[in-house]
């Protein structure tokens, strides 16, 4: 009974009535007894017999039913899976570029997957934290709202892939649809890691416009320009396979350096694998808020296992009084 809770506990007051028949019973009982003053009592002497024995039992699968019937009236159910914590943490949305650019190899294997897997280590690392992911290239969409689950973003994370929307590199775009999914946030820490290796050609929000929006809600971003100095390959299908060539790296620098700026964030250049990884170690020191985590498993109505076994009773007490225990008065 200590792994139930009771909605209707108002129905135990009846509890009166079993006990209060069983009292009655007892009673009665003892008023039924009588006593024969006779010279010789060898004639009259009985054995115990089974009968006589279980002449009781009906009246006492009567009155265990109607205890097992008010128990059920109030409503038990299980709640041994109830668990309220509370967790250190803050909220990050990753906006991520996944436009064809992304491709070039100047990261190994490419800027695409190299960041996929950094981002993905980062996640691994923040287990108290609730991460979302954006991708963004001349589109941008949530491919992960926040989750403290993070096996379902890193499962997610590892679908992404360029050509998933329409080409091109929406900054402001991507960055304005990770602050939507941050705006109602109640931690502390709100922060933005987002990280493209072009210049703003598509959206209908400017990155400025998309800055200044997350400033007023209090959100930080850390802007990742993704690429080598110079010059990168890139591969190009032909007829003949794929082939590599050599093309200019253009990052919108000033704009991310500030976009960093207004939002009280800064700015990284990750030019090789090493260097990424250490831009996310450095955002891996940001301050951290507490997190109200519920988990719970539905409560489930347990009174069938009180009224099933009420009912049987009631009905082997009415086939034994009627059959095998029948009195004739």
């Amino acid at each position: 009974m200590n792994n139930y809770l009771f909605v209707n506990t108002e129905f135990f007051f009846l509890l009166v009535i079993p006990f209060g028949l069983l009292i009655w019973y007892v009673f009665k009982n003892k008023k039924n007894t009588s006593e024969i003053i006779f010279s010789n009592l060898d004639s009259l002497q009985q054995t115990k017999t089974i009968k006589n024995q279980l002449r009781h039992v009906p009246h006492i699968f009567k009155i265990l039913a109607i205890l097992l019937l008010i128990i059920a009236l109030a409503r038990p159910q299980s709640s041994t899976n109830w668990e309220e914590s509370t967790t250190e943490g803050i909220d990050i949305i990753l906006s991520m570029d996944i436009s064809g650019s992304m491709l070039a190899e100047d990261l190994k294997p490419n800027r695409l997957e190299a960041s996929k897997n950094v981002a993905m280590d980062f996640i691994s690392k923040r287990r108290n934290d609730r991460v979302g992911l954006v991708i963004f290239s001349g589109e941008s969409f949530t491919q992960c709202p926040l989750t403290t689950d993070h096996n379902v973003l890193v499962n997610l994370f590892k679908d992404v892939k360029s050509g998933m929307v329409e080409d091109g590199t929406a900054i402001g775009m991507g960055l304005a649809t990770a602050v939507n999914r941050l705006k109602d946030s109640d931690a502390i820490s709100k922060v933005i890691i987002l990280l493209t290796d072009g210049v703003n050609n598509k959206g209908v929000v400017a990155p400025f416009t998309a800055a200044e929006i997350a400033k007023k809600f209090g959100i930080r971003v850390y802007t990742i320009g993704v690429g080598t100095e110079g010059y990168a390959p890139y591969p190009f299908q032909t007829p003949f396979g794929i082939q590599y060539q050599d093309v200019e790296v253009q990052i919108d620098e000033e704009t991310l350096q500030n976009i960093a700026t207004v939002t009280d964030g800064k700015y990284f250049r990750a030019t090789n694998n090493s260097k990424l990884k250490e831009i996310y170690k450095d955002i891996d020191k940001l301050e951290k808020s507490k997190i109200e985590v519920t988990e719970f498993h539905k409560r489930s109505e347990e009174f069938t296992k009180f009224a099933i076994p009420a009912l049987i009773l009631l009905i082997f007490g009415f086939i034994l009084e009627k059959t095998y225990l029948k009195q004739i008065i």
